[in-house]
């Protein structure tokens, strides 16, 4: 059954739009983009900064005394590993920002992205984010699910009054996935309290109509209740060669 036949939804449309939806769809990646940017920002920085301690621990062990010969190797095998680890870490960072449009990647997988990327800043706010997708061979694109999970996740807690638990589900069959963002209010008087609903998002939310716009990009169909986005999410098979991660 199509996602635009189930009742009680809002379904995305092209409709009521009086900009282009590539303009729409360019400005709701960029305002993800903006609201991903703290987290990314210490995704990259922090193996550096494991180098640039590692470095320093090591100028002042040679400053004090010549180290020996097997220390000098091991410390800067340290510093090689965490130097390689800053790269990948890098590398991870810049297709956030500069995606392959052929790539794909496990569904649970693509998820975990998201939701890793998101947890600390929901933790503030008084949010919880839970990934319940079946860890299974299903593959999509990292793209459309990359926009689209974290654009509902952003939305939903965006748009939601007070502390939430926010859960991603998802029902597999051969050609698709119906994936669920489902966000529901946490009881009162759980320990958190008022305050932690009170921080301001660094740039301005995320709605309905860019999630909207992104899911028009991707060719993804969606509809939305109050507390949930539902988006059908066909599967992707990788056309693009083999690339070679760099050591």
């Amino acid at each position: 059954m199509s996602l635009a036949t189930q009742a009680g939804g809002t379904v995305a449309t092209q409709q009521g739009s009086g900009r282009r939806p590539r303009t729409n769809a360019e400005a709701a990646r960029y305002s993800v983009l903006r609201r991903l940017a703290p987290a990314l920002k210490h995704d990259m920085v922090v193996n550096l900064q494991a180098v640039a301690m590692m470095a320093e621990v090591l100028t002042a062990r040679i400053e004090k005394g010549s180290p020996t010969v097997a220390e000098l190797e091991a410390s800067i095998s340290k510093m090689n590993r965490l130097a390689r680890d800053a790269v990948m870490t890098s590398l991870k960072v810049a297709t956030w920002i500069s995606p392959s449009d052929e790539e794909t990647v496990r569904l649970r997988e693509g998820v975990d992205d998201c939701v890793a990327l998101l947890r600390s800043s929901f933790n503030f706010r008084g949010c919880t984010l839970t990934n319940e997708v079946p860890d299974t061979e299903f593959e999509v694109s990292r793209v459309a699910v990359r926009n689209l999970v974290t654009a509902s996740l952003l939305s939903l807690a965006d748009a939601a009054a007070a502390p939430s638990d926010l859960v991603v589900t998802a029902e597999i069959s051969p050609g698709f996935a119906v994936l669920t963002v489902r966000c529901s209010p946490r009881p009162a008087g759980d320990g958190l309290g008022v305050d932690a609903i009170a921080v301001q998002p660094g740039y301005r939310a995320v709605d309905w109509n860019d999630v909207q716009a992104l899911a028009l990009a991707e060719s993804i169909e969606l509809f939305r209740t109050q507390e949930q986005i539902v988006m059908r999410i066909p599967r992707m098979v990788a056309t693009s060669p083999l690339q070679i991660a760099p050591v």
